[in-house]
Order: structure tokens, then sequence, then C-alpha cells
């Protein structure tokens, strides 16, 4: 994965997966440090997986005997003078950080961050998203739990629905002077 955006995808996976019904993605960019907050209100872990969780040959999958999810994001975050932790409690869910030092060489790019969270908001629409994004211009926050409110039943897969998340984040970023990828 060469976009830390993609990561996030793949943390949002897991925690769907673990049965979160609630998750917060959060994204602060001060000066050249990224941090990305990843919580999650599903399953959790137990304290033993969780030690070995950042093993590549440790997985809850059946599909394959590897996970790289995880153990990538930690290289990606450590590889560019960066940082890693996670915690998580069984029956309470789990909260990844990785932050990034932008200005190392080594840093992968966001990318297409608004793309990522649209795309959750629309498959998962069971699932309640409140994505944050903060920056020196301020800070933007979309909270599905308020969109689905205001919208009355229409679902955040109509086409115009989907259009306007789109132009709104893209707007909500550009206004705190944050790249939307």
């Amino acid at each position: 994965m060469n976009e830390i955006s993609l990561h996030i995808l793949d943390i949002l996976q897991n925690s769907i997966k673990a049965g979160a019904t609630l998750i917060s993605v959060s994204i602060t960019l001060e000066g050249t440090m990224l941090r990305v907050v990843i919580t999650d209100n599903g399953c959790g872990m137990s304290s033993e997986f969780l030690q070995k969780v950042c093993d590549p040959f440790v997985t809850t999958r059946t599909t394959r005997r590897v996970g790289l999810g995880l153990p990538l994001f930690k290289a990606g975050a450590e590889g560019c003078g960066g940082s890693f932790e996670i915690t998580s409690k069984q029956g309470e869910g789990t909260t990844v950080t990785a932050v990034f030092d932008t200005a190392n060489i080594d840093c992968p790019p966001l990318g297409d961050i608004n793309g990522t969270m649209v795309s959750q908001f629309i498959c998962h629409e069971d699932v309640d998203f409140i994505y944050t994004y903060t920056a020196d211009g301020g800070r933007m926050e979309f909270d599905t739990r308020e969109v689905k409110a205001a919208l009355g039943g229409i679902p955040l897969s109509s086409p115009e629905v989907v259009s306007w998340m789109r132009d709104s984040l893209r707007d909500e970023l550009a206004g705190i002077g944050a790249d939307s990828n």
C-alpha cells in the first residue's frame, strides 16, 4: 500500500469485520507531523492477540496465512520517523494511532482520503462514521449520524448525496488549507 488512505481503508475494513457500529477517523496535521487515529467500538482484541497483532504471520483470516495490513501501516509510520500504537480491550473496541513525518522522503502520500471515506459511508450505511481533519487553518468534522438525520431516510448511496458528500469534503478541506488527496 503506497498511500496512507489505503492503510486507513484496511483498518476500517478490520473495524467493520469486528462488528463496529461507530468508527472515528481523525487526521491531524501539525507542522510536518501527520497523526492518524482510528477508533472503533467493535469486539476488540484479547491482550494475548494484541501483543502479536503486528506480526505479519498472525491473522484472523481463514483465506490466507498472513496479515500484512497492520505490520505495513506500522512500518510505514516508523520508516519515516513517525510512530505507531494500537490499544484494544475485548468487548470495547480498538484504537490505532500512526504518526508520519511528512517532511521525510520515505513518507507515503496521504492519497485520496475523501474518496476512501465516502466509499465507506456508502458501502456501510449501517455503520456510523465520524471523520475529522485538523490542520493549521482549522478543523472540519463530518458525522454520518448528523447527515443521516438531516436526510430523513434518503440513503447515503443516492447519487446526489454521494456527489454532495464528495464536494462538501473537498471544499471543507480546502477551507482549512488541507490537501484533499
